[in-house]
């Protein structure tokens, strides 16, 4: 059921008058609404304008661009970044950009759609893919093999141990990876999981991502090599679209210490529905993340009796799974946990 409101979704919604609580979306950190970080933002906007329209290959340049993706590319543990307007563009300029005769694409089950051209699918099972793989290999052929993944993909099959990579022939790889649910969240100052990659010694790792979820602002972003990034900056598709607007990228570099603490707050909340939560086995969830995934409409139902609202839709289209998700966000109090954690409970 699509429930249709008129302000953003923080820890509570109302619907048909009717005060809810709100366990679902994307905003780990809690900072769309959060008055210090809005100070942040609106002081930004004063300086750069609420949009900026011009080409980043224009003639005078905006140097914030270059601070904060040297900031970005620092906290990740890569070479280099680059951000764009969306987490979705960063995607479809990775697959445009490396959709040639040279590179073979594997798309990995549960690959996100930012991810995929035309007429390219993702694979149904972890096996088929390692077989073609290795056969693409064995077989000589000269398009160098392109692996393409969401990190935290809610099946539990990816983050954090990645199992599924350990059979495959890396030195021959390029890894291309949608982080846009880890950066802001995972790893050391919240940079995602692209040290974690790198012990897989691929040729290349690309991680792309959305810095809307963990970091709250309106953007994409890429990291990875001096050299695929310096390659990346020189096509089109990058020097034709406008850029995140500027006010959006400053704020990553002033909102560091919100970050944290509001990172602290989250991973807290999340070590304690863990430890409380009677029966784990109705979820699918990954160590470090505010998310538990479920296929138990009952259990949907419960909780929007108990004026508790999650996600629960079919996602990416009509045709596809139902998705249902409790998503813990460092805006809640401890209260709406404890009375989350009780309604659960009581069911299972």
């Amino acid at each position: 059921m699509a429930h249709y409101i008129d302000s953003f979704p923080d820890r509570e919604i109302t619907i048909n008058g009717a005060k809810h609580l709100y366990f679902g979306g994307t905003s780990y950190l809690g900072l769309q609404t959060n008055n210090d970080f809005q100070n942040l933002l609106i002081n930004n906007i004063k300086k750069y304008g609420t949009n900026y329209g011009a080409s980043r290959k224009s003639n005078v340049r905006l140097s914030i661009y270059k601070k904060t993706e040297q900031y970005l590319a620092d906290i990740v543990g890569s070479e280099s970044c680059i951000t764009l307007s969306s987490g979705f563009l960063v995607g479809q300029l990775l697959t445009t950009y490396y959709n040639t005769p040279k590179y073979q694409l594997f798309y990995t089950p549960n690959t996100h759609v930012a991810l995929q051209q035309q007429n390219t699918n993702n694979y149904i099972t972890y096996s088929s893919l390692a077989k073609d793989i290795s056969a693409h290999i064995k077989s000589n052929n000269k398009k160098t093999p392109i692996i393409l993944l969401d990190s935290i993909d809610f099946h539990g099959d990816n983050y954090p141990d990645f199992k599924f990579l350990n059979n495959l022939p890396f030195k021959d790889c390029i890894l291309i990876v949608d982080d846009s649910h880890g950066i802001g969240i995972l790893g050391d100052n919240g940079g995602g999981v692209f040290e974690i990659l790198k012990k897989y010694n691929p040729k290349e790792i690309i991680v792309c991502c959305s810095l809307g979820k963990g970091l709250a602002v309106q953007a994409g972003a890429i990291f990875g090599t001096t050299k695929t990034i310096n390659n990346l900056k020189k096509t089109a598709f990058f020097g034709g679209a406008s850029p995140a607007t500027p006010a959006n990228i400053a704020t990553i570099l002033d909102a560091k210490t919100i970050y944290k603490e509001k990172r602290d707050i989250l991973h807290s909340y999340t070590s304690y529905f863990i430890s409380k939560v009677e029966d784990l086995n109705y979820f699918t969830f990954v160590k470090g993340h505010p998310t538990f995934t479920f296929r138990n409409k009952k259990l949907s139902n419960h909780l929007l009796k108990n004026r508790i609202i999650v996600t629960d839709f079919n996602y990416p289209n009509e045709d596809s799974p139902l998705m249902s998700r409790i998503v813990l966000s460092a805006s809640h109090k401890k209260e709406d946990i404890q009375h989350l954690i009780k309604c659960i409970n009581t069911l299972l």
